[in-house]
């Protein structure tokens, strides 16, 4: 018996790569009870189609000389849970909408996680820019999505309005920050937490089944 796991996540968000490492470090140990599905969120819903340029986003969010201590301290963190990450090549901050997009139908394909780790992996070690058409269609294809089909949906509108609907329904629902986790559509778990944490989730999810018989 699984439970279901809504992520609501950006894969823009480096606390949400941390967070999904620390989980995947639980589940490996304690076994997957989990039925997870992505859910879309933008940390920058009025961010322009193009992107902009990292240094003026990171200024103009953080401050000039906030900018560089905040990631010094992400960066950090991510290396604590084992994430080779190389902040100094994203030279622009992207517009998420399509990669959330692709996120969306690789639920009907069984896909999800291997595309977001997909579009983790490229944005924070590799500095790709993940609103490129080429680079997610790269990503569907190697997570074992058709390139075809990926690419003439994106060349179009679909699925554009129901990713901003669900952003929207995020935020109505309290989500300010991401990562968020919904287990079960009942309980909420925010943030990076320790795969001890999860661990404990697991566990008790466990113990539960089993007493139902």
């Amino acid at each position: 018996m699984t439970t279901r796991l809504d992520i609501i996540s950006d894969p823009i968000c480096p606390w949400c790569y941390i967070g999904k490492a620390k989980l995947d470090r639980a589940l490996e140990a304690g076994g997957n009870p989990f039925e997870i599905t992505w859910r879309p969120f933008q940390l920058n819903p009025d961010m322009p189609a193009e992107g902009m340029d990292r240094t003026e986003y990171l200024e103009a969010k953080f401050g000039k000389e906030n900018a560089k201590g905040f990631y010094a301290r992400i960066e950090q963190a991510a290396q604590e849970a084992g994430l080779d990450v190389d902040f100094a090549k994203i030279a622009r901050t992207p517009n998420t909408v399509d990669a959330h997009r692709v996120i969306r139908w690789a639920q009907t394909t069984g896909n999800q996680s291997a595309v977001v780790s997909q579009l983790f992996r490229r944005y924070f070690k590799e500095g790709q820019d993940i609103s490129d058409h080429a680079v997610l269609l790269d990503v569907a294809q190697s997570a074992g999505m058709e390139r075809e089909i990926v690419e003439r949906l994106l060349a179009g509108d679909a699925d554009r309005a129901e990713v901003i609907a669900e952003d929207t329904q995020a935020r109505e629902m309290g989500v300010s920050g991401v990562p968020t986790f919904l287990i079960g559509g009942r309980y909420v778990v925010q943030g990076a937490q320790e795969p001890a944490v999860w661990e404990k989730v697991i566990a008790d999810l466990t113990a539960a089944v089993e007493a139902q018989g």
